[in-house]
């Protein structure tokens, strides 16, 4: 009698035993990183920008949205995380579980701010340990203006003018630490050049003043700059880009006017936490690359004043680096601090 029960008690626990295994392996299966990656999506994808409604790298993000959301089948949803310089956002998604749901599509700063807080104890987030790379969104080229009150007609000129009333020209940025501040910085220091920066909230204060003669110059968007420009009532004198623009093609190149080193656009791209499954990264990768060659989504990008990138993750791995290494001296040398 007892050895039937204690037979009839081992055929159960064996039957436990192995359902607790089977389970186990199926838990362990599910939730393994080809699992992740082959139920990608399986709910609502949220991109966070981590910067307020309305700005460039928002728009773009409100562009992309509804034309992922077609390819996923699922709900895209743009969520702002604004505050301290894009840090807030980025933070946000750093912690997020990695499986391709939680995205960041961020801008330049994103690598520049490292430089800036150096001084100030650092970020909390890396952006190449915290980070996957997905893709390089789109780009868009920076130019040097002036007021049209300023005798310089060109790069040369305005230099020459500089030089020689060291300290009495003012120039506008969007604000301290921008990719804007910096590259008029970087300007400073390859030129030789005294001029005072004076900081705005956002561009429609520094634009203001600079139109209305109150600041001599500033390094901007061209797309924000074009119609002031073409208006007559500021002065391009060089763009930062690689080649000239074809909105402007009489402007040359900073490189063309002696300066090798101001080659720099501003730059906007998507990224996923360090942990996001390979399979997960290039799927994502696959489908925006496909929307950032369509027609539809280049000429929407030109309206804002960008240029369509795309590529594979490598080359935003690549261009993240790039911003690394080339800042901090720059930071340094200006004496640049967070705010």
């Amino acid at each position: 009698m007892f050895r039937g029960i204690a037979r009839s008690t081992s055929m159960r626990d064996i039957s436990l035993r192995g359902l607790l295994s089977s389970s186990l392996l199926g838990a362990c299966i599910l939730h393994s990183p080809l699992a992740v990656a082959q139920s990608f999506p399986s709910r609502a994808v949220t991109l966070v920008v981590p910067f307020s409604p309305g700005t460039g790298i928002d728009l773009l993000a409100r562009t992309l949205g509804p034309k992922l959301a077609d390819r996923w089948n699922v709900p895209v949803v743009v969520d702002n995380k604004s505050g301290a310089s894009g840090n807030i956002g980025s933070e946000q998604v750093m912690h997020a579980t990695p499986d391709g749901h939680n995205l960041l599509v961020t801008a330049t700063s994103f690598a520049t701010n490292v430089a800036i807080n150096s001084a100030a104890g650092g970020l909390r987030y890396d952006p190449v340990k915290s980070f996957a790379p997905i893709a390089v969104l789109a780009t868009g080229t920076l130019t040097v203006v002036v007021a049209s009150k300023v005798p310089a007609n060109s790069l040369a000129e305005f230099i020459a003018l500089a030089k020689k009333q060291p300290g009495a020209l003012h120039y506008a940025s969007s604000g301290n630490g921008t990719p804007q501040h910096l590259a008029m910085e970087l300007f400073k220091l390859e030129a030789g050049l005294n001029m005072i920066h004076v900081p705005y909230k956002g561009n429609a204060g520094a634009y203001a003043d600079l139109v209305g003669g109150h600041v001599d110059a500033m390094v901007s968007p061209i797309h924000t700059a074009a119609p002031y420009v073409a208006g007559g009532k500021l002065r391009m004198l060089g763009v930062l880009g690689a080649e000239r623009t074809p909105l402007f093609p009489n402007v040359p190149t900073l490189k063309e006017s002696g300066f090798p080193k101001l080659d720099m656009e501003v730059w906007y791209a998507m990224f996923a936490p360090r942990a996001t499954p390979a399979d997960t990264v290039n799927r994502i990768n696959t489908d925006v690359n496909v929307l950032l060659s369509s027609n539809e989504i280049r000429e929407a990008l030109v309206k804002q004043g960008l240029v369509a990138a795309g590529g594979r993750p490598q080359r935003l791995a690549d261009l993240v680096a790039l911003e690394l290494a080339r800042w901090p001296q720059v930071v340094a040398k200006a004496g640049i601090r967070a705010d």
